[in-house]
């Protein structure tokens, strides 16, 4: 039976950590695999320091992107790719020496219909943001209980170079062929949506790279709006429904943003904050009113735009004591 495990790379300009990257692959304890690099117009030496160690590794195969950018090129290597797993790895990563036989490992003993998953840790030689920290610290949690999808409206929940799928279960969520960013984002809400279980890993299995030029931090497809159009658009897919009061709580930026997407898409909504300087004030043409307002509408749904961990537990807690229901009957967005 074909255990081999396809490692999809997608690399542009990252000379400076491809051997390292590569030496963690050739270093993993489980050996049938392979790795499709796909070159995305690399102006450095990336595509030669690559091809250089392809000579004396045949199980490593450098294709030229057949179109432009990260999603391009997942097609370019899922296209030339043969095994039965799939997984992606990032060309400035490093994965630890268990990662591919853990994973491996998870999908044998359950089957398809399941997402192999793994702890990370963000490594920086000028040392990890505290925001940073805390995104690995949440990822991490879900990740141990396999609670990932419980969160998906507040950050991407699957770490996109730590994860693993069947082949059929990857074309059932339709693999790389949306064109919407971010790209893992809008593929982990697609393996939700598949009903993918995640199954939990208490292993940090992947070594997460941060410098200021990586791609997350200087694409715009990395922007905060980009997210948050991607969870509106999810949202009104699963979630929405018209004849349920529809609530944003909160006025900040993410709030402003997600009121103009839903104003877009002409979706009636109430405006709710629990800050008196703005209570009363008129956003977009739509009056602000006090999140009180929410215990006399019947049966509404919320969408928490508030990132300040305190005032998360505030809210929940109001809205916990009107019997509504996390991810029911209000979402975090943050």
């Amino acid at each position: 039976m074909n255990q081999l495990v396809s490692i999809l790379i997608p690399f542009k300009n990252t000379e400076l950590y491809l051997p390292e990257c590569i030496a963690s692959i050739q270093g993993q304890s489980y050996l049938q695999w392979e790795v499709i690099a796909v070159d995305d117009h690399s102006s450095d030496n990336s595509r030669q320091i690559l091809k250089s160690i392809a000579e004396k590794d045949p199980r490593i195969k450098v294709h030229s992107n057949k179109g432009d950018g990260i999603i391009m090129a997942m097609r370019t290597a899922y296209s030339a790719s043969s095994g039965r797993f799939i997984t992606r790895m990032d060309s400035d990563d490093v994965m630890k020496p268990q990662k591919i036989k853990t994973m491996v490992s998870a999908l044998q003993m359950s089957g398809p219909g399941h997402i192999a998953l793994g702890k990370v840790r963000y490594f920086s030689a000028s040392g990890i943001s505290n925001g940073y920290r805390r995104y690995e610290e949440w990822l991490n949690n879900l990740t141990h209980t396999g609670s990932n999808f419980e969160e998906r409206y507040k950050e991407c929940v699957i770490p996109s170079p730590c994860w693993m799928l069947h082949k059929e279960d990857l074309d059932q969520c339709g693999a790389f062929n949306e064109n919407r960013y971010p790209e893992d984002y809008d593929l982990a809400f697609r393996m939700f949506t598949s009903g993918l279980t995640c199954l939990p890993c208490d292993e940090v299995l992947h070594m997460w790279r941060d410098y200021d030029t990586r791609t997350s931090r200087t694409s715009e497809h990395y922007a905060q709006n980009y997210f948050l159009d991607l969870k509106v658009y999810y949202f009104l897919k699963l979630e929405w429904d018209a004849n349920r009061p529809l609530v944003i709580w909160g006025a900040g930026n993410k709030g402003k943003t997600v009121a103009k997407l839903l104003r877009k898409q002409k979706i009636p909504f109430y405006w709710v904050c629990d800050n008196p300087n703005k209570i009363g004030k008129e956003i977009y043409g739509q009056i602000l009113s006090s999140y009180t307002v929410i215990g006399k509408m019947k049966n509404p749904k919320s969408i928490i735009t508030v990132a300040n961990a305190k005032a998360q537990k505030q809210i929940r807690s109001f809205l916990e004591d009107l019997s509504m229901k996390d991810m029911t009957d209000f979402y975090f967005f943050c």
